[in-house]
């Protein structure tokens, strides 16, 4: 199969998951069963934007272009890890390497193997020489290079096992939004997008603001209702009842608007169901601070990246900020 035909193959994928096949649709049901944190909604949107984002021919064009990518001499086999916080989290990696012309064997995770397993699956039916490229597979032996996705005792995990081959390993990363306290109701609807998709699970999920000082949080905490009926999903209630109920317990103070509970605190990290924020005196000190830090993926606002757009990355918009296609290429 070369390049030309897997970018076909790719843009057929493109339509597929903007279509309404029965199967898909089946697949998608069975995630949620699986995995409660992956709502038709949340599933529908991932689908969506891998479609238009990452399969769109032009864009695909665009991209193989910038790197002049050619056919391996001699494909190598890279063993992908997935994680599983969000609906085919993963498929920037696969889509990766498949398009390099390397082969491939992807361990998901238990969370999130539904939907990847049917897309290699209609794959393959569509065209059998897929099954020399991509496998699922639970153990990533003799493989070339790894690219290993997880939490931070994850990341030392595949350091120990995978460090001495070509590889690239992430760890823990989340996202920023740094506000003016000019904003209109319509970007901090937007931001509430940032915040809430997927339920905030994503490592470009907003997880900590920083405001002005003097900061007015009531039109925020409005324009966050849009969200108000995850206090209808279980999973999501669970988190908020018990860390409400822990800041109770501890004297400490909050805001709520009855779906997410904002906290004065100095870690970018957030549980879920809850934002972090902390007050700024100048801008132009903190988005130094930020711009250095390695645990944030992403900072939204003040001239980064846009409100509404942190869950919707885009080929070029690489996990970790390495450049996964750069490192596959290097393998030829």
């Amino acid at each position: 199969m070369d390049l030309a035909e897997r970018i076909d193959l790719m843009e057929k994928l493109g339509n597929y998951l903007a279509g309404d096949s029965e199967k898909l649709i089946a697949a998608s049901q069975q995630a949620y069963e699986k995995n409660r944190w992956f709502t038709q909604e949340f599933v529908d949107l991932a689908l969506k934007n891998i479609s238009w984002r990452f399969l769109n021919r032009y864009k695909l064009e665009n991209w193989v272009t910038y790197y002049n990518l050619h056919e391996p001499t001699k494909a190598k086999t890279v063993g992908v890890v997935m994680a599983g916080n969000i609906p085919l989290v993963g498929f920037h990696d696969f889509l990766s390497v498949f398009i390099s012309g390397h082969r491939q064997i992807i361990k998901p995770s238990e969370k999130d193997n539904v939907l990847i397993t049917h897309i290699i699956g209609q794959l393959t039916q569509w065209n059998n020489e897929v099954a020399t490229l991509l496998k699922v597979g639970e153990f990533l032996t003799n493989c070339d290079a790894y690219i290993a996705t997880g939490s931070n005792n994850s990341a030392r995990y595949f350091n120990y096992y995978f460090g001495k081959y070509p590889s690239v390993i992430r760890s823990n990363k989340t996202s920023v939004a740094v506000l003016s306290g000019k904003e209109t109701y319509e970007e901090l609807s937007l931001l509430a997008d940032d915040v809430h998709t997927y339920f905030g699970l994503g490592c470009r999920n907003v997880t900590k603001l920083y405001v002005p000082d003097g900061y007015n949080f009531i039109p925020l905490l409005r324009a966050f209702e849009k969200y108000g009926y995850f206090a209808d999903h279980t999973k999501y209630k669970n988190n908020y009842d018990y860390n409400l109920t822990l800041l109770l317990m501890n004297n400490k103070s909050y805001l709520t608007n009855n779906s997410i509970i904002l906290v004065e605190n100095e870690s970018i990290f957030s549980p879920v169901s809850q934002l972090h924020y902390n007050f700024y005196h100048d801008k132009a000190v903190i988005l130094d601070d930020l711009e250095k830090n390695v645990n944030i993926q992403a900072i939204i606002g003040s001239g980064a990246v846009a409100f509404g757009e942190a869950q919707q990355p885009e080929l070029f918009d690489y996990a970790d900020g390495t450049d996964t296609m750069q490192f596959l290429t290097s393998l030829f």
